[in-house]
């Protein structure tokens, strides 16, 4: 970490912080995410700001220590102090592209994202390069790579709304059975509603290699019991 940084570096570091968190929330936005490009450059070079006042702050000391020897062993500076708050308070944002409707959970790495950007704006803003540059490419990777790359087999839940219990539960299960669906467990509700009744069964299965949740999802939709289907991530 250097000291005494001047105004080129310091403008260096924040063009840096700005080019990678940008590379970051271009990724976020193209997926439609809800924080994309502005978001995460302000939070990446927010960071970087932070380091650099930090930075400067333990310079000042160690300045004042030298030219006041007597007083060397009472000037204290920490350099995790900043650096700490910002790892904590990034959170509060991160929470905030948390969205949770009923079962289903989204934003969460959108958050990471943003975490992970802070992170990132702080290795850049101690002029940490190389953890920066590395750091950046693990990012990229994780957002657009390893999804393509490993390919996780998840159990899912999905929730069928319809009516006439008897006649769509056989067909339901008989369903499950032609196409060879493991069913984990399943969830019973019913609503009573002027002269019938609408029940909602939510389905935790796991499906066989080459069928995909859509197809099962476009299947159950042509009966004309089943009045909603929903997928509800685990």
């Amino acid at each position: 970490m250097e000291m005494d940084l001047s105004i080129t570096e310091i403008m260096i570091r924040l063009l840096i912080a700005m080019v990678m968190g940008g590379a970051i929330g271009i990724e976020r936005e193209y997926r439609n995410r809800p924080a994309g490009i502005r978001t995460h450059i302000l939070v990446c070079m927010g960071a970087t700001i932070i380091a650099l006042i930090q930075t400067e702050i333990a310079s000042s000391s160690l300045r004042y220590a030298i030219e006041n020897p007597s007083l060397a062993g009472v000037v204290r500076s920490d350099e995790a102090r900043l650096i700490a708050q910002v790892v904590s308070g990034v959170g509060f944002l991160g929470a905030g592209t948390i969205i949770v409707t009923n079962r289903s959970i989204t934003g969460l790495t959108t958050a990471a994202s943003i975490w992970a950007g802070a992170g990132l704006g702080l290795a850049i803003g101690m002029g940490y390069y190389d953890i920066a540059l590395a750091s950046f490419v693990g990012i990229m990777l994780a957002l657009t790579v390893v999804k393509k790359i490993i390919k996780v087999h998840a159990i899912k839940k999905l929730e069928i709304r319809f009516v006439h219990r008897e006649e769509t539960k056989e067909f339901i299960m008989n369903y499950f059975e032609s196409k060879k669906i493991e069913v984990e467990n399943v969830d019973f509700n019913v609503d009573f509603r002027n002269d019938y009744r609408i029940y909602t069964n939510v389905y935790t299965i796991d499906l066989p290699k080459g069928l995909s949740y859509t197809e099962v999802i476009e299947d159950l939709s042509m009966y004309k019991n089943i009045t909603k289907l929903r997928l509800i991530n685990v």
